[in-house]
């Protein structure tokens, strides 16, 4: 009897002795497991971080990049602006004192075109780096078409953006982009200023003749006192060209001669600034000069 009830104490203890081991066990599985997900997930959370460092990283680099390239880019314009206008104040200086006007009409022809219609030719000129032209708008008299040839000889239709008859002036574009000429305030002109005026005359392009300013604030055939008088040669086919001072900026537009005479006209440089500004808010909705 005390043998049996002995057998059954040792069978419970093992089985007890059983138990705590298992549970054991499976605790310890559990908290291996936890500790395995807890890992995990910091694992998880590390990669996270340094995937975000590392495009945040790469962000920043391409930033940096592109704004050193902008800034390169900048560089670049600013070096070829720098160029041109050293040409340009040389080419001035040269034609001051020497009478040597090579500089200024190389600059200045780059902006000037010859304008061919079904009608008529005449002279134009470029005055922002996207093709707009002023010229005269009598040369555009009559025409169902205009093209301008450019210093290059390349042929490009014009389309007419408006006109302003009392003034003879029209603005039309060319597509492309081109070198611009600049306005200089024709309050400051003098008589005897020297004056070089490009043109087409009789279709020979890009033809230059030079003269002074010979008077300011003459009449022209609108009654109007807006005109330089100069005595820089003007034949058909000059209409519609600029007037240039030494500084190879426009002056004026070269708009009439006086049949006999050496006498020229040109509309002074403010007026043209003006109507071509009208012309632009009205069509265009923006100013251009």
């Amino acid at each position: 009897m005390n043998k049996e009830l002995k057998l059954k104490d040792d069978s419970k203890k093992s089985k007890t002795a059983f138990i705590i081991i298992f549970s054991c066990i499976i605790i310890l599985v559990i908290s291996q497991t936890a500790s395995t997900i807890i890992l995990i997930n910091k694992i998880n959370l590390i990669n996270e971080k340094l995937i975000s460092t590392e495009q945040r990283f790469d962000d920043a680099l391409n930033a940096n990049s592109a704004d050193a390239q902008n800034k390169i880019n900048e560089l670049s314009s600013s070096l070829i602006d720098v160029q041109k206008n050293l040409e340009m104040k040389i080419g001035s200086i040269n034609a001051k004192t020497s009478s040597d006007f090579s500089g200024i009409i190389e600059q200045a022809t780059q902006s000037v075109v010859s304008i061919r219609t079904d009608v008529a030719q005449g002279t134009g000129f470029i005055i922002t780096n996207d093709g707009y032209v002023v010229t005269n708008a009598h040369v555009l008299s009559g025409a169902r078409y205009a093209e301008a040839i450019t210093q290059n000889q390349q042929v490009k239709e014009m389309n007419l953006i408006g006109y302003n008859l009392t003034l003879d002036i029209a603005l039309l574009k060319i597509d492309g982009s081109y070198s611009n000429i600049n306005f200089d305030n024709s309050d400051n002109i003098k008589v005897g200023e020297k004056v070089i005026a490009i043109g087409n005359p009789l279709g020979l392009s890009f033809s230059v003749s030079e003269g002074i300013i010979s008077a300011k604030d003459r009449l022209g055939d609108n009654n109007l006192p807006y005109y330089i008088q100069t005595d820089a040669a003007l034949n058909p086919g000059n209409s519609g060209g600029p007037l240039i001072n030494t500084n190879g900026n426009v002056i004026g537009i070269n708009n009439f001669k006086i049949s006999g005479e050496n006498l020229g006209f040109a509309l002074e440089s403010n007026y043209i600034i003006e109507v071509v500004n009208q012309i632009a808010v009205k069509n265009l909705k923006k100013t251009l000069i």
